[in-house]
């Protein structure tokens, strides 16, 4: 459970320089919330009061100047002090947010090599787990004393692998004895591939 502030709002984010784009997410519905988001979003001028201003003028000139120095408050409090002093002469929330955006949320490059990354990491584990499967069940007929040997669940998940997988098979078989090969082995291997 997050940690709540004294008014009853979950306490503020702190954006230490890792997982930007889940603080990003928190800290946009935190400023909302307090709606201060207007102000770190857009960079506004608050135009001066008119001569003789009206009750009602001089209330919103108030509100959106405060608005304007909150938003930077939040900010600089929802930061490590590292990150802190790389933008603590920033005159505007919106100057804040879009440099931690351009210095944090990289390029798309970066972000497509992340996502190709973690696309591969997400296939991987399904890999692993029908391997683990395998394994556990080799395991418990192994405990109630039959022999089971690795070779078995090896041809296993070769003969029940996908197509995408054909080459590291192929080359897996040009480099190993497969009947020699271990299931950590060959695991390994695949998860590799």
């Amino acid at each position: 459970m997050e940690a709540e502030s004294s008014h009853g709002m979950p306490a503020t984010p702190i954006f230490g320089g890792d997982n930007y784009l889940v603080w990003a997410i928190k800290m946009e519905v935190h400023l909302k919330a307090q709606d201060l988001w207007e102000a770190t979003e857009q960079d506004y001028e608050v135009a001066n009061l008119l001569v003789n201003p009206t009750m009602n003028q001089i209330k919103i000139h108030k509100e959106r100047k405060t608005r304007k120095a909150k938003a930077i408050a939040y900010l600089y409090v929802a930061v490590s002090p590292n990150i802190f002093t790389k933008i603590m002469n920033m005159s505007s929330a919106k100057a804040i947010w879009d440099h931690l955006k351009e210095e944090y949320q990289g390029n798309e490059q970066v972000n497509n090599m992340q996502v190709l990354n973690l696309i591969r990491e997400f296939e991987m584990q399904r890999m692993k787990e029908y391997t683990d499967m395998l394994l556990s069940l080799a395991n418990k007929v192994r405990l109630l004393g039959k022999d089971f040997p690795d070779q078995r669940i090896i041809e296993k998940i070769l003969v029940t692998l996908l197509e995408r997988y054909e080459v590291t098979i192929s080359s897996l078989e040009n480099v190993k004895d497969l009947s020699m090969l271990y299931f950590d082995e060959a695991s390994i291997s695949l998860r590799l591939a």
